[in-house]
């Protein structure tokens, strides 16, 4: 058993999420997260891309002329701030709006893993029942989420120490990334998200390994359509093989 994890191994599961998704059993599960990944992530991304020259010439417009060459800096860092941001937020609304057949999809795929059936939704209708509890653990991750997220936005704008924005959003997409994932199947046993953050941390580099390249993808477009049923299997897995 590893002491933390490796994330070499963890990025893995998602590899290994997104080839499950083709075996028979997971296929209706898959369908309609996509259709709403596709939707979501296909407006947000068009509306996204109009603006970002717009906002990225309006930031350079507070630069006095003598730092103009930082320009060259600037975008690269924007924009990766950006993806990251704005791909950890959108893959949050394709969660919410998705969550009963996500968890059935975390249900589906551990039974495939393990063989073993598990006592969890049963069904879409039970799946649906369970939205308000889904929503209420949504709102737990926000919370949880919005102070760390505001102090790297307020490290952003302070000169020289901004450099390290893109490092730290990608820090924290990949813990983000993979206690939202991770969130399904320990739900599914009626674990607590403060179980599922004692988890996640006890395997902190498999997890952060597994976060960190769906936080990756969320931020390409096209392959972000893909990524939420990929890492809930992927997700499952994590938690089958090494987080349970």
């Amino acid at each position: 058993m590893r002491l933390e994890g490796d994330p070499v191994y963890g990025a893995g599961c998602l590899v290994r999420g997104a080839k499950m998704l083709r075996h028979p059993r997971l296929r209706p599960f898959v369908i309609v997260p996509l259709v709403v990944n596709i939707l979501i992530f296909g407006s947000l991304i068009g509306w996204g891309l109009t603006n970002l020259i717009a906002w990225v010439d309006s930031w350079m417009a507070w630069l006095p002329d003598w730092l103009s060459f930082l320009e060259w800096i600037l975008w690269p860092l924007i924009g990766i701030t950006m993806a990251l941001l704005t791909g950890y937020l959108f893959t949050a609304v394709a969660l919410l709006i998705a969550s009963p057949f996500n968890a059935l999809l975390a249900e589906k795929a551990e039974e495939l893993i393990t063989g073993r059936e598990v006592q969890g939704l049963e069904g879409l209708g039970p799946a649906l029942m369970s939205v308000p509890r889904g929503i209420f653990r949504e709102i737990a991750k926000l919370i949880y989420y919005i102070p760390m997220a505001l102090f790297i936005l307020i490290v952003s704008f302070i000169p020289a120490v901004n450099a390290l924005a893109p490092f730290l959003w990608l820090l924290l997409g990949a813990w983000m990334m993979s206690l939202q994932f991770v969130d399904y199947p320990m739900d599914n046993h009626q674990l607590s998200f403060r179980d599922v953050r004692v988890a996640v941390a006890e395997r902190r580099l498999s997890s952060l390994g597994f976060g960190g390249l769906v936080a990756a993808c969320a931020g390409i477009p096209i392959v972000n359509f893909f990524v939420v049923p990929a890492a809930v299997v992927g997700a499952t897995i994590l938690y089958v093989e090494e987080l349970r």
